[in-house]
């Protein structure tokens, strides 16, 4: 395994290997290798683990620029002792890379407040095959030039280019933070009180539904004032208040159902809020239902998902980086 020490490295050795026609397992500590698809057989595999500096972080400013192999955890550390935070709340948090985490496009409950990671990164630098390194946007929140292409990079599996560098804008932690829990025993009255709380005054930074381990969960994440928090108390006379930590429950069950499920697989369906209710119906395995977007927990025997509606796109994009098809073969659920 190769261990780039910087991006230039990185970039370096990512043009050795493409100049000699080599397939590239590309990855950070490969914690999330059982999402989407496994790669195909490589002959050249190059972890950015050792790619993990904190470059640049002003705090009055919001920003924070890090290296992608850093782990999400450390960035978590480096941020809270600043009070502020980047609210993205990965599974395998321990283990994840920050490339890792963009990756694989992943984000948490608080996504329905803070947005996900294409809204929170303002700039990167990424290695391609030709052994250049590509940056695009900067540490202004409000810079956007040539932001849209690292955009590309995230949800990308590794199958474009290598995440190098990370810009983020970051978040100050609230005030205060209480958990309210509600269990209901059919899933439409879930989605009932889930709507009638999102048509209401409250704005909660994360409410999400989940159907396990018995009944239908109805979780709500309030942040703010005493003041604001006792309002949220008075308007869920049902909910009981439960520590924030459920939340790592939450966080941390893609893990623990893989764990338990060898072969299982998530499949997010993206789709509006009145759709949820629908979707969650239909499907007698377990779900999170979360702000945009349905993600069902199969242990085996998944349907089928359907193309995207911009594969063919998504196809050229591929050429365009990698027209030989070298990074990451087939991690995009086999397709690219």
């Amino acid at each position: 395994m190769l261990r780039p020490e910087n991006p230039e490295d990185l970039a370096a050795l990512l043009r050795e290997a493409a100049c000699a026609h080599r397939t590239i397992r590309l990855g950070g500590n490969s914690s999330k290798d059982c999402l989407g698809g496994p790669s195909a057989s490589a002959d050249v595999t190059i972890s950015i683990s050792s790619m993990k500096r904190l470059l640049e972080y002003e705090p009055r400013d919001l920003t924070i620029s890090v290296e992608a192999g850093m782990r999400f955890a450390e960035l978590v550390r480096i941020l809270a002792a600043q009070n502020q935070m980047l609210p993205l709340d990965p599974p395998w948090l321990d283990e994840s890379t920050v490339g890792g985490v963009l990756a694989a496009n992943l984000s948490g409950p608080r996504r329905r407040l803070y947005g996900t990671a294409r809204d929170m990164v303002i700039g990167m630098t990424f290695a391609t095959l030709e052994g250049k390194l590509i940056s695009s946007g900067g540490m202004v929140v409000k810079n956007v030039a040539g932001l849209d292409m690292a955009k590309l990079m995230i949800g990308s599996f590794g199958t474009l280019a290598a995440i190098a560098t990370v810009n983020f804008k970051v978040f100050p932690v609230p005030v205060g933070s209480r958990t309210f829990v509600m269990e209901f025993a059919t899933g439409a009255e879930a989605f009932a009180e889930r709507d009638r709380i999102l048509s209401g005054v409250l704005q909660p930074s994360a409410i999400d539904i989940v159907n396990w381990p018995r009944g239908f969960r109805l979780l709500i994440r309030a942040g703010g004032n005493e003041a604001v928090l006792d309002r949220y108390e008075r308007e869920l006379p049902l909910a009981r208040v439960e520590d924030d930590a459920v939340w790592d429950e939450i966080r941390e069950f893609p893990r623990s159902f893989l764990a338990a499920h060898p072969g299982g697989i998530i499949v997010p369906m993206a789709m509006s809020a009145s759709q949820m209710r629908k979707t969650a119906e239909t499907l007698d395995v377990p779900f999170i239902a979360r702000s945009g977007i349905v993600y069902a927990y199969f242990s085996r025997n998944a349907p089928e998902t359907p193309l995207a509606s911009d594969f063919a796109t998504m196809t050229k994009v591929k050429e365009m980086f990698d027209p030989e098809r070298l990074l990451n073969r087939g991690r995009l659920y086999g397709r690219i």
